[in-house]
């Protein structure tokens, strides 16, 4: 397993990790995506280190913290080998202060996540999305706090618009206290929004990115194809429920050339993808999600290799996107 640093920071990790939100499936939303018990995750973990993987991605909001205690339960005795991150900001109860960043929620919610992990320390803390209710400068000094006390080691954020990451890096800078040295945010082949404005901010703020749903919310994992009935799993299930719309024929386009290129080297289909987003410079980690271990095998195998530099050029030339406003005028 290859392993870079995080973001600004001398950590380093694998290039991919492991993302448990198939972890518990105890209500409706997340029941979707899996409900992978403790016995089950437990072989999927042995796998992921025996690999190289010790990298585990988790969130509060995941099935309501039944993730993280899976999680925790799995990891007993080999906390050390690990690298936990985990997420707050989400909607974690009925009460008015059971979501945002402020001080009162977010103190609240490191302390149950150590509970539920069953850990002393969050290795990686991310702020899930901005509150816009909360001031930047209050958050981060909770969060410079945190790692002050040894309860959390780095900070990231995820799903900040590109000039909410700016405006914290820069109060950051002026006050003194702890950056956010990687952003978590959603990025594949078929949704490359992320390369239009927040890709130039992390690459001049040297911020790296770890990219989630990798396979497109489960539409490049070759069981969406032309002409072919969905087969069983997570879209079919309606696991794609939030899901950015995408264009069916625009999918089909791309399912069809990663399948030609995947026959052409002996990969698979979701190989292809994933070791695609690999090339990018600003990608610290892929964040792999898997069901069961046939596709959890199948998507660690996609560090394996590297994309020929044609193959490469042929799926960026395909799944580009127009450029938004005013990036388009410079173009011209």
């Amino acid at each position: 397993m290859k392993y870079r640093n995080l973001g600004n920071s001398g950590l380093k990790v694998p290039v991919l990790s492991y993302g448990t939100a198939t972890f518990a499936g105890t209500n409706e939303f997340f029941g979707k995506w899996g409900k992978t018990d403790v016995e089950e995750a437990s072989r999927l973990i042995d796998i992921s280190l025996d690999r190289g993987v010790n990298f585990f991605d988790t969130a509060n909001v995941y099935s309501q913290g039944d993730s993280e205690i899976v999680l925790g339960k799995t990891l007993k005795g080999r906390r050390q080998q690990t690298i936990i991150s985990t997420k707050a900001t989400f909607q974690m109860g009925n009460g008015a202060n059971d979501k945002g960043s402020s001080r009162f929620h977010l103190v609240k919610a490191l302390e149950d996540s150590l509970k539920r992990l069953q850990t002393d320390y969050i290795d990686l803390y991310f702020m899930h999305g901005f509150d816009s209710e909360t001031p930047v400068e209050e958050t981060l000094r909770t969060l410079d706090n945190m790692i002050a006390s040894g309860k959390v080691r780095y900070i990231g954020c995820s799903n900040f618009a590109a000039w909410q990451l700016m405006k914290s890096l820069s109060i950051s800078e002026k006050l003194n206290l702890e950056k956010y040295i990687v952003y978590q945010g959603y990025y594949s082949l078929i949704g490359r929004d992320y390369e239009q404005e927040l890709m130039p901010l992390l690459r001049d703020q040297n911020i790296g990115l770890m990219v989630w749903s990798p396979l497109g919310w489960g539409r490049l994992t070759g069981k969406i194809r032309r002409n072919q009935s969905m087969q069983d799993g997570r879209i079919k299930s309606g696991g794609d429920t939030g899901a950015p719309p995408v264009d069916d024929e625009f999918v089909f386009d791309v399912v069809d050339v990663l399948e030609r290129i995947a026959n052409e080297h002996g990969k698979s289909i979701p190989q292809v993808a994933i070791n695609w987003l690999l090339q990018n410079p600003t990608v610290s980690n892929v964040v792999i999600g898997a069901r069961n271990e046939k596709q959890l095998i199948d998507n660690l195998e996609a560090a394996d290799w590297t994309l020929p530099e044609a193959d490469f050029e042929e799926l960026d030339l395909i799944t580009k996107q127009a450029p938004i406003y005013p990036h388009w005028v410079g173009e011209r």
